[in-house]
Formats: structure tokens, C-alpha cells, sequence
């Protein structure tokens, strides 16, 4: 048997590094992603209404899956990657 501890490893080899900034919750553009279960929208509209409270929201976007038993799509993915700086996903029921 073979034991794995999954919170220590070897870096992936290859690829260019990047240098992540933090996110800035008070100002960056945000990603509300639904995964498209009943009550998910309306949960993460109570976030964004709640982050309202101390920052603006004109920039905090409402983003969904096609199907809660299905992973994103691409263009989602993607979506996220090139506009937002950080996400809020509801995934649990």
C-alpha cells in the first residue's frame, strides 16, 4: 500500500511561472459562479448584496454552469481567467 499525503509534493515540471498578486475583495473585479443547483443563484445574490456593504458591485458578475452534475466549460474558465481577479463558487447543497 502506498500512502500519499496530498498537501506535500513536487512542483509540476515545466511551464512559465507566474507571479500572482493577492486579490484585493474590496476592489477587484469578482466572479459569482453558480453551479446551476436550486438556490444557488439566489445565495450568491445575497453575497454580492452583502459585499455591497463595503465595496462596489458594478463589477462583481453572475457566472453559471450548464449543469450542476457536469464540470464548467471551457468559455467559463476562461472567462473567469481573463476578466476576474478572484471567484466565489456555490458548490455544496
Amino acid at each position: 500500500m502506498r500512502i500519499v499525503n496530498p498537501t506535500f509534493g513536487l512542483a509540476a515540471a515545466g511551464g512559465p511561472k507566474v507571479d500572482l498578486k493577492p486579490v484585493n475583495w474590496a476592489t477587484d473585479a469578482i466572479a459569482l459562479v453558480s453551479n446551476s443547483k436550486p438556490n444557488a443563484r439566489e445565495l450568491l445574490a445575497g453575497i454580492r448584496e452583502k459585499l455591497g456593504a463595503f465595496r462596489p458591485i458594478d463589477n462583481i458578475e453572475f457566472l453559471a454552469k450548464n449543469s450542476a452534475s457536469q464540470p464548467a466549460p471551457k468559455d467559463v474558465i476562461e472567462k473567469v481567467a481573463a476578466n476576474f481577479r478572484g471567484a466565489l463558487l456555490a458548490i455544496a447543497d
